[in-house]
């Protein structure tokens, strides 16, 4: 066997080979002489956020990762952070780790966070699950608004925030209503959303950037609607942190809850954060009561008497592991300032919807996102009647990673801090060539349980 390695012009020849799927005589790229190829490396050689791309791990430098929006990339430096946590923190130290950083490592990532959406130190936690924090963020709202009888919220709201508001609003009895706001499906129900808000309104609850179309709210407008009536306003940033600015306190906020592994690159299920107003703190209660929560969790007495702040919305016991690993993504975050990542957001979102215009509407794809910059966030939504199969076939043969939202939208993340304007157009050729080719039609009957 010859170990020989390839010499230079060898290695170059692989990859050029490795430009074409042989099996359907798909491009794969770079498509240099395509129209929108030197305005991309224009942008690209003018980008502040470039020198972040380098931080996370690419294993395939063919692939190109649009999902973002749905699971961030690993950070390089999350692999080392981790390995510590292991080897050194639980490996060597065990249990004294509480004492040496664990015990408040979920309030310092909580004031790191603050720092890029508008909090002040003391107002933001991570702690548990996003759909959990929803959950005693949304009771202790409804508590605290006795004599009211309605929650609100939009059918463009995340199916979850959903369900979990429906329960809530069924545990205060058959005389509670949890009411939607119909939409016409890409923006936000502003008016009716006026309409439905009245003086019998405990809590509005809504996704700041919608999951599906990627329509953003004005949350200080929705906030201000809401306060005039008397009622609470709790904000779901899942699909927002990190890639829109926030400001709670200049919004006047009140509750908000997101979670840390979509644009924050935190992980798999890495802990959720929470965000609860300072003068609200003491004046709400937390539903799960739990020992993270107590005035003296070491006391171990059996009547529970709630600690004073943020740390009183905590339950169990953190996943030391997963929390430590969401320390780079969002430090990364707040060292490129949300002024830049926005900026870029913006270009890679408006130069994508520039290339459906010319490549890709003729095809069959329609915009499922708002025209306006103002209001979209750092997500594309393009729904076509083929869409699934088209999903399908540009992970598997074009490697290019979206993902499916039922029943025909195709969503593009665009993660600045890691995706260039090539990564765009190259994404865009590879799918206008596959559907010229129809590629897609070999998986029609391909099924997968996560989209």
């Amino acid at each position: 066997m010859d170990d020989k390695p390839a010499s230079h012009g060898e290695h170059h020849a692989t990859i050029r080979s490795a430009m074409i799927d042989t099996s359907s005589k798909l491009v794969l790229g770079p498509f240099q002489d395509a129209p929108g190829y030197d305005k991309a490396m224009e942008l690209d050689g003018s980008d502040p956020l470039s020198r972040f791309k380098e931080r996370f791990v690419v294993t395939d430098p063919r692939l190109i990762y649009l999902d973002g929006n749905s699971l961030g990339r690993l950070p390089d430096k999350t692999q080392d952070l981790v390995a510590g946590v292991v080897a050194d923190e639980w490996g060597d130290r065990l249990i004294r780790s509480w004492n040496e950083g664990w015990w408040d490592l979920q309030l310092r990532l909580g004031d790191l966070l603050a720092r890029i959406i508008g909090a002040d130190p003391g107002e933001v936690i991570i702690s548990d699950s996003t759909s959990v924090n929803l959950f005693k963020l949304a009771y202790s709202a409804v508590a605290a608004r006795p004599g009211k009888h309605k929650i609100i919220t939009d059918d463009l709201n995340f199916p979850t925030d959903v369900y979990v508001l429906g329960g809530v609003a069924g545990l205060f009895g058959d005389d509670y209503l949890m009411q939607i706001v119909e939409s016409d499906g890409v923006h936000g129900p502003v008016p009716g959303l006026a309409d439905a808000i009245d003086d019998d309104t405990a809590l509005v609850s809504l996704s700041h950037t919608v999951f599906k179309s990627g329509y953003t709210y004005d949350m200080a407008e929705l906030t201000r609607l809401a306060h005039e009536s008397g009622a609470l306003v709790l904000w779901d940033c899942s699909h927002s942190v990190g890639a829109v600015p926030i400001d709670f306190e200049g919004a006047g906020v009140d509750l908000a809850i997101g979670c840390t592994y979509k644009y924050l690159n935190g992980g798999p299920g890495s802990p959720a954060f929470l965000y609860v107003r300072k003068d609200l703190q003491d004046e709400l209660s937390n539903p799960i009561t739990a020992w993270w929560g107590h005035s003296d969790p070491f006391a171990f007495d059996l009547e529970f008497e709630p600690v004073s702040g943020i740390r009183r919305f905590h339950t169990g016991t953190m996943p030391m592991l997963s929390l430590a690993a969401a320390e780079p993504g969002i430090a990364d975050v707040v060292e490129a300032g949300m002024g830049e990542i926005r900026t870029k957001s913006v270009a890679l979102t408006e130069y994508f919807i520039e290339l459906w215009e010319t490549h890709l509407a003729s095809l069959g794809f329609k915009l499922g996102s708002p025209q306006d910059s103002a209001i979209r966030g750092s997500h594309i939504s393009l729904t076509h009647d083929d869409a699934w199969p088209i999903a399908r076939a540009l992970i598997e043969r074009a490697k290019v990673i979206p993902d499916f939202r039922a029943p025909d939208s195709l969503r593009f993340g665009f993660s600045p801090l890691y995706t260039s304007f090539v990564d765009v157009h190259t994404a865009a050729h590879r799918l206008r060539t596959l559907v010229e080719n129809e590629v897609h039609h070999e998986y029609a009957s391909v099924k997968a349980t996560v989209t």
